[in-house]
């Protein structure tokens, strides 16, 4: 009997010592599984990916604004929406810039149709008519992002800085009407206009002394014949004629500024082209602006390729194979236009103006 009840006692033993080993596995077994199936998921892309976060955008000083917008804040009122507009595309800038160097024999209507049929953000198309102010945009790239990227979180800011340039160029009495341009005043808004209907003449000045006090120069900045001139006040050359691209929705007429809500108007309604410098960057969200919901802004984001303004001689910045005469490749992004290869042709708008010209009086519609 002892025999047996010690073999009895011993099987109770290594029974039990086997259910506790089999339990323990099972508890192992349940704990490791969701970790498993996890990284199963992970593996077979099912799992959202985190992306690297983006990084804060620094907002620029009313001071630093204002050297921003200097070498544009005279310019006539469309051209400026067009620039602030093209400056949130700085590779097409680049792009249309070695683009209108290499085809120097289209003028006129050739021309317009050339770039009617160009992957362009339409305020790049307009600037092909003014190929100095393109090439100054090129030449300057680390400048043209800087500004797009303020433009991009701080537009009404951009939009004040640029009447504040004014306002100190004409109390230095180098802001007046001309031959060339009108300047008016309405309230404490100051407006500048075209004087002919179909020639636009930019202005040449130096936008670090023409305000009546030095500015500091936008670091390795480079003077481009046609928007630069080494003198006082300002010089006009040659008009350009802007009668060929009248007829396309992205010419001169489609553009302006409303001054009532600090922005820019495309087709007499706010603008829109915001997106992620380089990569989804998109121009317009489906036919006429004024008929099409922007995408989600996402401002607060440092989206730009600036340079840093305390490395002097810096010229083309990030965009080191954009310097003078590199070659433009792989872009991710050529611009969606809503208008496509075709265009938008027909009657222009408006543009420029108090309260934006084209119909557009300050009432909603903004961001």
């Amino acid at each position: 009997m002892n025999i047996v009840g010690h073999a009895a006692s011993f099987s109770a033993t290594q029974w039990l010592k086997q259910s506790f080993v089999i339990v323990l596995s099972f508890a192992l077994l349940l704990a490791t599984s969701p970790l498993d199936g996890a990284a199963s998921q992970d593996a077979a892309g099912q799992a959202p990916v985190q992306g690297a976060p983006q990084p804060q955008y620094t907002p620029e000083t009313p001071e630093q604004l204002q050297q921003l917008v200097a070498p544009i804040a005279l310019y006539p009122d469309s051209l400026v929406a067009q620039i602030l507009a093209a400056s949130t595309f700085p590779e097409q800038v680049v792009e249309a810039d070695r683009w209108v160097q290499a085809h120097p024999d289209l003028k006129g209507d050739a021309l317009g149709q050339a770039v009617d049929q160009m992957q362009w953000d339409p305020s790049v198309k307009a600037l092909a008519a003014f190929p100095s102010v393109l090439g100054n945009m090129d030449k300057n790239l680390s400048w043209t992002s800087t500004l797009g990227d303020a433009y991009y979180n701080q537009e009404q800011d951009v939009m004040d800085a640029v009447q504040v340039m004014r306002q100190k160029a004409e109390q230095a009495g180098n802001l007046k009407s001309t031959q060339q341009q009108t300047v008016t005043t309405q309230g404490s808004t100051i407006v500048i206009q075209p004087a002919a209907p179909d020639v636009v003449y930019v202005p040449a000045y130096d936008p670090w002394a023409v305000y009546g006090y030095p500015i500091e120069p936008w670091p390795g900045w480079v003077g481009v014949p046609g928007v630069w001139w080494d003198g006082p006040g300002l010089y006009f050359g040659v008009g350009f004629g802007i009668g060929p691209f009248l007829g396309y929705g992205w010419g001169w007429g489609g553009w302006g500024l409303d001054w009532y809500n600090r922005g820019i108007l495309w087709g007499g309604r706010p603008y829109y082209g915001y997106g992620p410098a380089f990569f989804n960057r998109y121009g317009y969200y489906g036919g006429h602006p004024g008929f099409a919901r922007p995408a989600p802004r996402d401002p607060g984001f440092d989206r730009g390729f600036r340079a840093p303004r305390n490395a002097p001689g810096l010229r083309s910045g990030p965009f080191s194979g954009f310097d003078h005469g590199g070659t433009v490749r792989g872009f991710s992004s050529r611009g969606q236009s809503s208008f496509g290869g075709g265009g938008f042709h027909g009657g222009g708008f408006s543009g420029g103006g108090f309260h934006g010209g084209g119909g557009f009086h300050g009432g909603g519609g903004r961001r």
